[in-house]
């Protein structure tokens, strides 16, 4: 279970992260939602456990994320994130994109690797360097990346925005299945109609006030 309480974050001494207390179950799905500038980047950095919170707590599991704080191996058994900036390593093929996560557990897993690019509609491009893929192909190189592990959360900030319908209908059954796979409670911020309308929980942030 994920469990969020009186998260405060205060950014630039003009900026308050408006976020409702979160309870959300063990596979349980929901989509969070608001305007530009509400915080969804933010509240989900959070819940990654890459991101203190000025105030209040994450449990994950019934472990809190930041007291202690946690290392990324912890994090990389529990967690997956797919963020905006994919944060992948160009200099590696695609593949080996998706093994930097199995490597910080001190895994390798070719078969599981490749299965699930495969699922992504990327078998013939395991061995591509970034600039060989295109936007959307990067963005499902990094949707792999996050669900290799198995986590029990599973966050995705607009996975599906550079992707036409039938790639993005592929990273949402990815996305569902990888959560059904491991029981994972999965988050996904965005705008994207196709996405609400396969995720029917939604959270809506406010727009923040003014930090005093």
């Amino acid at each position: 279970m994920l469990v969020a309480r009186a998260l405060r974050f205060d950014y630039g001494g003009s900026w308050r992260l408006a976020a409702p207390d979160l309870q959300l179950a063990a596979g349980e799905h929901c989509v969070l939602t608001g305007p530009s500038g509400s915080g969804k980047t933010t509240l989900l950095h959070i819940l990654a456990g890459f991101l203190p919170p000025h105030g209040g707590e994450v449990t994950l599991g019934g472990q809190s994320l930041y007291q202690p704080p946690r290392s990324d191996r912890w994090r990389a058994a529990r967690i997956g994130f797919v963020p905006q900036r994919l944060y992948l390593l160009p200099y590696l093929s695609a593949l080996d994109n998706v093994r930097v996560a199995q490597y910080l557990l001190g895994q390798r897993d070719d078969a599981r690797a490749r299965e699930v690019l495969a699922e992504l509609g990327l078998s013939a491009y395991v061995h591509a360097r970034l600039s060989e893929l295109s936007t959307g192909q990067q963005q499902r190189v990094a949707v792999a990346r996050a669900v290799i592990n198995g986590p029990q959360l599973l966050l995705a900030d607009e996975p599906t925005a550079s992707l036409d319908d039938v790639a993005a209908q592929a990273v949402l059954d990815l996305l569902l299945a990888a959560a059904a796979r491991s029981g994972a409670t999965l988050i996904v911020a965005t705008h994207d109609a196709r996405v609400r309308a396969r995720l029917t929980r939604v959270i809506a942030l406010p727009m923040p006030p003014q930090a005093a």
